[in-house]
Order: structure tokens, then sequence, then C-alpha cells
């Protein structure tokens, strides 16, 4: 964001906790009237945004490119990578597990949803889990998966029972994104896209509220940019860095367990 993009940032976000709405009102009346927008209707050039399909439908991998997304999951994991330690358990893979916690993991398992995954050593529904013991890890990395089901409290109460004392939820899911679906397998969709609000409330009613911190990423560009496919590195680093809690692309969660 450039500076005068903060000052005129910052005097809009003064404006509005200042001014009453019935003033705000006749400003932005005036506005109109005296066009003294800073974009004026009608000026905008979408250049090639101007289209009804994305620009990759997924989300750059067919020019072998890092997504936005998949750039502040990484992002996220890399800032918590104290906490991958010990008995980890991941959903679908490792992936996160190996680049991540290295020699301090004791023990990798991936949890999979249904059988013939090779990389799994637990096939379960986090639903309803039993067969799953209390207390047996020190790390969950659940990226992207939430959103896939349906009764996501139960899931979150699973996540909580199966973490040791002092273990560690690491949780990313939609907010404000494309919906993710596998071809020809519908029921493999996503049931919600979350807020902050609603994961902190989903989280805190099981985990103590001290010990969740829920954060999110992205900007109304990265968000734009993310529904066209395009991928991290087309973008600059300054914009990428930049969150705006009004456009919530990811919504992000470390949850603790009391020791």
């Amino acid at each position: 964001m450039t500076p005068l993009a903060r000052i005129e940032k910052l005097t809009r976000d003064v404006a509005t906790f200042l001014l009453p709405e019935s003033l705000r009102k006749w400003v932005r009346k005036q506005q109109r009237i005296h066009k003294l927008q800073s974009v004026p209707v009608g000026s905008v050039d979408f250049g090639g945004l101007r289209r009804l399909s994305p620009i990759s439908a997924i989300f750059g991998q067919d020019r072998d490119l890092i997504s936005i997304e998949r750039f502040y999951i990484e992002e996220f994991l890399e800032n918590h990578a104290a906490d991958i330690k010990g008995r980890c358990l991941e959903m679908g893979d490792p992936n996160y597990i190996n680049k991540f916690g290295g020699d301090v993991v004791t023990k990798a398992d991936v949890l999979n949803y249904v059988e013939g995954n090779p990389h799994a050593t637990i096939v379960a529904d986090l639903t309803d889990a039993p067969h799953i013991p209390d207390n047996s890890f020190d790390c969950i990395i659940i990226t992207q998966t939430l959103q896939m089901i349906f009764e996501v409290d139960k899931a979150i109460a699973t996540l909580y029972r199966i973490l040791k004392p002092g273990g560690v939820v690491l949780c990313t899911s939609h907010g404000m994104t494309r919906v993710a679906r596998r071809e020809g397998v519908d029921d493999w969709g996503e049931y919600w896209h979350f807020t902050t609000q609603s994961k902190r409330r989903l989280f805190r009613d099981v985990f103590p509220a001290e010990n969740v911190k829920v954060s999110t990423v992205g900007n109304v560009f990265t968000c734009i940019c993310n529904l066209h496919g395009l991928a991290a590195s087309e973008i600059d680093p300054s914009e990428l860095a930049t969150h705006d809690p009004n456009y919530e692309m990811l919504v992000l969660v470390r949850a603790q367990k009391p020791v």
C-alpha cells in the first residue's frame, strides 16, 4: 500500500469513527454531485480482468506456480514451525510435517477419510473417530479441510480430544475464495466458508478462549487475483504482505489444549 493510500485509508477510518451517519451520507452525496470520487464512476479500466472465466481455473498449477492461498498457508505454518514436533498428524499426506517439522518430529501420521490413500496411517471420519485414542498427538496440521465437513463442530471436538495436553492444532480454512470441488464427485465439495467470528466461536466452544488465536490473510487485490487463479509469484511481495480484515481470503487458527 502506497503512503498516499495509507493516508486516504486512515482519513476514511477516522471519519467513519468520528462523524455521525447522517453527515457521512451528506459528504458522499456531495462527492457524487461534484464528481469528487477518487475513482470517478465509469473510469475503471478492467483490462485483462474483464472476463467471465478465471485466468487459471486451477490456481496457477497449469503453469507450475504456487497459488496465493498456498503461499499464505505455508507462511502460516512456517511462522508456527516450533509447534510441529513430537507425534504429528496431517490430513491426506505428510508434506507439511516433513517440510516444517524436521528432526523434532518423532512420528508422522496421516489421516484419510476413505481407504486407498497409500500415505494414510489412519482412516477415520473426524466427526466420529472413537478408534483414535485420546491424547495421541503433539501437533495436528489440518489445512483446507474443515470446510469439507458438514458437522464441523464435531470435527473440532475430535481434534481437541486426540491432542495431547499442551498439543497444538494448526488449522487453515477458506474465507473469501472460489468453491473447491472435484469434477464428478459433488459430495467432496465445500459446505462452509468461514469468517474470523465463526472460527473463533467454533474453536472457543471447545478450547479455552485464551488458547485460541484466529487471524486472517488477504486484501481486496489478492482476493481478486486468487479468484482468477493467479499465482503468488505474479504479485508484488508488498501486496501479498498487506492484510485487510474486511477481505478474509483464509482464516487461520492456532489452538492449544491446556497442559
